[in-house]
């Protein structure tokens, strides 16, 4: 017996030595084609190439591709599992031509390949060909020797190709197996074609015309072929069975499955052992290209797929999870073709096991709700469509779960209830938001999210992709196109753009249609917490709603916000090591060319304590460790000690980041939930610097740092100052803070012996009186000494120290000095302490502020001191003192 990876190196192989270039399957999530969730077909990572935007990799190729058709309107997956064709994983073995070769070689390398490499009967192969090419309907009968009878002309568009409206089309050429006169039906064509008998194992597709818009149609330049045949399909007809469960992959399978369960695959769980095999492909294959599950886009399809399988996996007589020990068996048989499947074999293992754990706690009380509202239920009747909104609101089951469920009994589900369900609660969630304060704007993103859905972010692993145009808004209305000059917002089916969320910077790029219209992307935002809004400027061409456009984030700026994303990270973890666990983040900001933390602590950092985090920091960045990403249920993540940081919006699941090298008890530096972009290891920020630290509230601190080359110009910028500093003072750096501290010193020395020598000058300088020279004013008042001078030129800061001797000189009496400085008079007064009880300083005071034109002055213990801008009335300053005084002891 040929084995099905035997099948599909041999139809390579062929193809090669045939010329062809093997190419390998290209990733599940198409980039060729955003209105695709999954790659179904074998020539759509080859779309670009047959419309001439991209150089295909040789003129003619071979490939496996592998393909899911589990939703938007190629869905299989309600008939997995009950029918002998139908999978939500499958393969496609192809060749291309890409104006290379045409009918006659393509037609002679399909019959070559089936009769001869493979030795099908000739007698048992039907062809049929589209009403109206006799070319093909000629070379069938000359290549193959087919009688007329079976080359089968087909009107209909099952026999006539169109990549779309416009574009690349032409007729097409099946081929059937006849599995013998046993089996019910009748050849394509007929009245009973439906049938099982009769097999299509493998579509030419004759790419000959370009179709315009107004459906004309003309010969294309250089046309080509496009080939696919099913591997399960053509396995089952070398294997001598009918039935595509029964080869030997799917045989594998199920074999584990049901040794694992202690049941006959063949019994009656053979649905369900089918169920787990094919969508354990589909799964395994999806996480391996990097879909996790998830409530929205692909990540929820996956999650179907899971719970589907989940189910069946109950169904067998299962109580603990299942799917993650089927995982070797399938790398065992499809791990050599796909090597990306023993890469992700620790993943998908884990992520399964997961799922299942979660979903399992969920199943049994949904199922019984499923079997309390369905127990007066009888074949044809229909289940309420709240109750199956209600499961799939509280319990996670997808209306096609609860029909899958329902349908061993003939029991249908109310869809129009269902949706009236729906709509209800998205009704309650639009008045909720409008109620909590959002922009007025939010109402025209409800529209557009209901009509279109989330928006799926593509971009932790591609900083490039293509999308579809699904609504464009302009001055809060939506609007069909926008041209150039103008500023619109774009929402688009799928995105590599990060909207600003959690502190970091949304992103910036490009975006351009395949008609040529070029944008730039400004900022990116979120809306509703589902839809990404890119804020571009039209600077060429038209956008118009339903373009298929090239995304292109800014690369650099990227990567410079996530290494300062991932040192935020970093900082955290050394925050709380080196300060106590008392520090918890209160805000951040994720920015391209610096970041910003702030956090609870409430004090000061020490320069030491700045030394060492940056000193932790850059030791974890220096070790490099990978950076590790899981999804986990919130509470879970929380219970294993992961940190929530300020600012995100978490739902039932999160991303949990590790980081760093593991401490005792395998805990990683860094463990926290996060949704944003970060490295790929912690080497690739490659420098942390600390620029600034400090308060920006009652107990809440702020650092400020800079990463990777905007960390190293700062530290260059720095140098070259202290070289500067160096050359100044005629030192080497190495001594310049030795060589500056010196000369500080002695600028200190100089201005002390400077401000002396002002003071004896002062002091021995005499006086004025309204400008007069006069040595001092000694009379007494009152009986009372009173000691007062007029000081030229003295700094007002020199004031306290004379003021403090002269009070000596009078230690039971007054004094009071008036120095004038830039123009500006300053009186100080102190009064002896055996007169506290009887004068009052500051009134004295305030009486000389009031001449020199001032206001206010105080002091107290004795001193007080004010100021005016009149300094050419010093000497009446000083007799108001006097006056002052006199009314006082009065």
């Amino acid at each position: 017996m040929t084995s099905t990876n035997d099948i599909r190196r041999s139809f390579l192989d062929y193809f090669v030595s045939a010329g062809h270039a093997e190419v390998a399957s290209a990733p599940l999530v198409p980039f060729s084609d955003p209105t695709l969730m999954f790659v179904n077909a074998g020539m759509v990572p080859f779309k670009n190439a047959f419309t001439g935007l991209e150089t295909p990799p040789a003129p003619r190729i071979a490939s496996s591709q592998k393909c899911v058709r589990a939703g938007g309107k190629h869905n299989d997956l309600d008939n997995v599992g009950y029918t002998a064709r139908h999978h939500t994983f499958f393969e496609m073995l192809g060749n291309f031509s890409f104006g290379d070769y045409f009918k006659e070689e393509a037609i002679l390398h399909a019959w070559t390949l089936l009769t001869r490499e493979w030795g099908l009967p000739p007698e048992r192969l039907t062809a049929t060909v589209f009403h109206t090419d006799d070319e093909a309907f000629d070379l069938w009968r000359r290549i193959a020797g087919l009688p007329e009878s079976r080359i089968v002309r087909i009107a209909t568009a099952d026999n006539f190709w169109s990549m779309g409206d416009t574009g690349p089309c032409g007729p097409c050429s099946e081929i059937f197996y006849d599995h013998g006169e046993h089996i019910a039906g009748g050849p394509p064509g007929s009245a009973d074609e439906d049938g099982d008998r009769f097999v299509e194992i493998w579509n030419l597709v004759f790419m000959q015309f370009d179709q315009a818009p107004d459906g004309s149609r003309a010969p294309l330049p250089r046309p080509s072929i496009d080939t696919g045949m099913g591997l399960e399909r053509i396995a089952a007809v070398m294997q001598g069975v009918h039935d595509n469960y029964d080869i030997d992959l799917f045989r594998a399978l199920t074999g584990a499955s049901a040794e694992l369960t202690g049941t006959d695959p063949a019994g009656e769980g053979r649905a369900s052992h089918r169920i787990i095999a094919d969508h354990l492909r589909s799964c395994t294959f999806l996480l391996a290209d990097g879909v996790m599950p998830s409530n929205e886009g692909r990540g929820y399809v996956l999650r179907r797929i899971m719970r589907r399988a989940i189910r069946h996996a109950h169904l067998l007589g299962t109580r603990e999870p299942l799917l993650h020990r089927l995982v070797p068996t399938l790398v065992s048989e499809m791990g050599v073709a796909y090597p990306e499947l023993q890469r992700a074999q620790a993943l998908a293992t884990e992520v399964l096991q997961r799922e299942e754990t979660q979903f399992r706690r969920t199943l049994e009380k949904g199922l019984k709700l499923l079997a309390e509202a369905s127990e007066t239920l009888v074949s044809g009747d229909e289940l309420a469509g709240e109750t199956a909104f209600r499961l799939h609101d509280t319990y996670g089951f997808p209306l096609d779960l609860t029909e899958d469920a329902l349908r061993a009994r003939g029991i249908g589900v109310d869809h129009a209830g269902f949706a009236a369900a729906m709509a209800r609660q998205k009704q309650a969630a639009r008045a909720a938001w409008k109620g909590s304060g959002e922009e007025a704007e939010s109402g025209i993103w409800f529209d557009i999210a209901e009509r279109v859905g989330a928006t799926e972010f593509t971009g932790y692993a591609n900083h490039t992709g293509e999308a579809q145009v699904q609504a464009l808004v302009r001055d809060g209305e939506e609007v069909g196109r926008a041209g150039a000059g103008e500023e619109v917002l774009v929402v688009v089916n799928q995105t590599p753009f990060y909207a600003e969320s959690g502190g970091q910077a949304g992103d910036r790029g490009t975006m351009r249609t395949v008609a040529g219209a070029a944008l730039t992307v400004l900022d990116t935002t979120k809306a509703l917490g589902r839809l990404h809004i890119h804020k571009c400027r039209v600077d060429a061409g038209v956008i118009v709603t339903g373009d298929s456009v090239s995304l292109h984030v800014d690369d650099e700026r990227r990567s410079r916000i996530r290494a300062n994303h991932s040192a935020t990270h970093l900082l955290h973890a050394a925050l709380r090591k080196r300060l106590g666990e008392h520090v918890t983040q209160k805000g951040s900001l994720v920015a391209d060319d610096r970041l910003r933390f702030d956090f609870a602590h409430p004090r000061p950092l020490t320069p030491e304590d700045v030394a060492a985090i940056e000193q932790d920091v850059n030791a974890e960045i220096r070790a490099n460790e990978v950076v590790d990403t899981r999804l986990m249920r919130h509470d879970e993540a929380l219970a294993a000690g992961a940190l929530a940081l300020f600012g995100e919006k978490y739902g039932d699941e999160v991303r949990v980041l590790s980081m760093g090298r593991a401490a005792e008890g395998g805990r990683s530096y860094s463990v926290e939930l996060c949704g944003g972009t970060h490295v790929r290891a912690t080497g690739d920020i490659a420098l942390f610097k600390i620029i600034s630290e400090g308060a920006v509230a009652a107990g809440v601190r702020r650092i400020e740092a800079l990463t990777g080359e905007a960390a190293r110009q700062w530290l260059v910028d720095r140098d070259s100052i202290a070289r500067a500093i160096a050359g100044m003072v005629r030192t080497t750096p190495e001594e310049a803070v030795d060589r500056v501290t010196a000369l500080i010193e002695d600028k200190r020395r100089l201005e002390r012996e400077l401000a002396a020598a002002k003071r004896e000058l002062a002091m021995a300088g005499g006086a004025a009186r309204n400008g007069a020279a006069d040595a001092a004013v000694s009379e007494p008042v009152a009986g009372v000494p009173f000691l007062g001078r007029v000081l030229n030129g003295l700094d007002p800061r020199e004031l306290r120290p004379l003021l403090e001797q002269e009070r000596k000189a009078v230690p039971q009496g007054v004094a009071a000095l008036v120095t004038v400085f830039d123009g500006r008079a300053t009186v100080a007064v102190g009064v002896g302490e055996t007169l506290l009880q009887q004068v009052d300083a500051v009134h004295l005071v305030r009486a000389a502020v009031e001449v020199l034109g001032g206001t206010g002055g105080g002091g107290r213990g004795g001193v007080a001191q004010g100021g005016g801008p009149d300094g050419a009335r010093a000497g009446e300053a000083l007799e108001a003192v006097r006056a002052a005084l006199a009314e006082q002891l009065g």
